[in-house]
């Protein structure tokens, strides 16, 4: 069994703790998949998703806008 660098199992966050972290749903998470939207995940094995927080920071980035005038 392959030994996996405790900081990159960090880097990866579960369904639940993503949707804790953008305050949305499990529901919203898994439904931008079926549509090819949201954060880019990984899948490991046939049914364990993950997400890397570098992918969540730069969906948050993406997203982020400036509306009216601003400083």
């Amino acid at each position: 069994m392959p030994i996996v660098p405790e900081s990159s199992t960090s880097d990866l966050l579960d369904e639940k703790q993503l949707s804790r972290e953008l305050n949305i749903s499990v529901r919203t998470l898994r439904n931008w998949r079926s549509k090819g939207e949201g954060p880019s995940f990984v899948k490991l094995g046939k049914r364990t998703v993950r997400y890397r927080r570098s992918a969540k920071d730069e969906f948050v980035a993406e997203g982020s806008k400036v509306i009216g005038g601003g400083l």
